[in-house]
């Protein structure tokens, strides 16, 4: 499909973070945007105030009447929605154009020069700081996070064409349409077992993606691919060495193939974020970008909003938001917060996220979660799954090996929280727990 055929898109799912930050990107570019969501939120409140046209029941009598011209008119859905959905059917059943998220993105970048993420950790992170040194060192590139940028307030760093930033995202094989000239991998743990089946599948994918890659690939050292390595002192192409963490701010130097050592100064907590940016760092590096103008780039690095976020930070009372819906995900917060907080008592408020996932890794979550002093679970949040039976917060309650746990409610976390005596309060999960956190700090700062 040529987009300059198109006047108007429509957006089922249009409050995705991924698919709002197409959204801004044709808003920006003067397509007229509107779409369907399931309901507010932030992202969506964003949307409106900029004049796109949102509506949240599912109901094709609110489609925009200029949305109704086949010719002219995209549609774009996440894959996300159920395929009962009665606006995807009707653009279905009446010939219209309908492309996935990724698709598109697969458009952008096959016209752009293009830098993708992928992994099953850390794509937020790294695509985020990679958008920030390019845009802070002067190239002209437009990245499309999934996250709120700090710097930025926004999902979207908008640039000139020529060169893309993106998410090489593995869910449902999205990453597959994209066309990168420059890629990194920083893992490939398993994960989204209920569109992969089994570990295998998912790695067998990732060395699909690889293959896509024109130039250069980045791999974290010890993944099975081959390309140029990173890591934290294990011998890696691109190597973090003599790591210190001083007030929330990490300092370590970057060696490099080249024989080049540059010091960096970085403002965000968890070695997990030093590997994010020693491979950011790597990526614009190969692009031709000074080691120099990159060290300077990440002093000012603000980090990305739900990932190790701190919405309170005071000497004795800590509240620290983050999206963390993985094992993996949860064992680098834990290690983090212990480096940053040692002899501190912490709570760990966790939302589950997806009963396939808990399913899948419940053994798993119950080990990570047991790293807290103390754990307050609420209950599974769906997203676009229906239950299944005997997969519930209380079955993965009685795995983890702490004391101090229980069930809450919503309506109960900050009661709970107030209550468990912890000096560090870590709130962790991908559904709607990141909505309370706002409510938890205000009481906490209220007494």
């Amino acid at each position: 499909m040529d987009l300059k055929n198109i006047q108007q898109l429509y957006f089922i799912g249009i409050g995705g973070i991924g698919m709002s930050a197409l959204v801004r990107y044709f808003h920006a570019q003067n397509y007229t945007v509107a779409g369907y969501d399931k309901t507010p939120s932030p992202v969506t409140e964003g949307l409106v105030a900029l004049g796109v046209n949102i509506h949240f029941e599912d109901d094709v009598d609110l489609i925009p009447v200029e949305m109704l011209s086949k010719a002219t008119t995209l549609i774009v859905y996440t894959p996300a929605i159920p395929k009962n959905h009665k606006e995807y059917i009707y653009f279905v059943e009446n010939g219209f154009t309908l492309m996935k998220r990724a698709e598109i993105l697969g458009l952008i970048t096959k016209n752009s020069f293009c830098f993708a993420v992928a992994g099953t950790h850390g794509k937020t992170t790294t695509s985020t700081l990679l958008g920030h040194i390019l845009t802070a060192t002067g190239i002209n590139a437009t990245s499309f996070l999934g996250g709120i940028s700090e710097n930025y307030q926004s999902n979207l760093i908008l640039g000139g064409d020529e060169v893309s930033v993106v998410e090489a995202d593995e869910f449902d094989r999205s990453f597959m349409q994209l066309a990168p000239n420059i890629a990194c991998i920083t893992s490939m743990d398993a994960d989204h077992l209920d569109i992969y089946g089994d570990a295998e599948c998912l790695s067998q994918t990732f060395i699909d993606f690889s293959r896509l890659v024109k130039e250069t690939l980045f791999v974290r050292k010890g993944l099975p691919l081959q390309g140029i390595t990173y890591g934290i002192e294990d011998g890696s192409d691109y190597e973090a060495r003599n790591i210190r963490a001083k007030n929330g701010v990490y300092f370590f130097e970057v060696h490099t193939p080249k024989g080049e050592v540059q010091a960096i100064e970085l403002p965000l907590s968890g070695r997990h974020n030093v590997l994010n940016t020693v491979v950011a760092l790597a990526m614009a590096h190969s692009y031709g970008v000074e080691l120099h103008a990159i060290a300077d780039a990440l002093k000012t690095f603000k980090g990305v909003q739900r990932r190790f976020n701190y919405k309170i930070h005071e000497e004795n009372l800590v509240l620290i938001d983050d999206y963390a819906h993985h094992p993996t995900e949860i064992n680098a917060v834990a290690q983090a917060v212990r480096e940053m907080f040692p002899g501190k008592k912490i709570a760990a408020v966790f939302q589950p996220h997806l009963f396939t996932r808990t399913r899948d890794f419940i053994d798993e979550f119950a080990l990570s979660l047991a790293k807290f002093d103390s754990l307050l679970l609420l209950d599974i949040y769906p997203a676009r799954e229906k239950p299944i039976s005997g997969v519930n917060a209380g079955w993965l309650l009685e795995k983890v090996d702490l004391e101090d746990k229980k069930i809450v409610q919503k309506q109960d976390v900050l009661t709970e929280v107030k209550a468990s005596g912890a000096s560090v309060i870590v709130m962790l999960g991908a559904g709607d727990i990141g909505l309370l956190v706002e409510e938890v700090k205000k009481g906490l700062l209220a007494g």
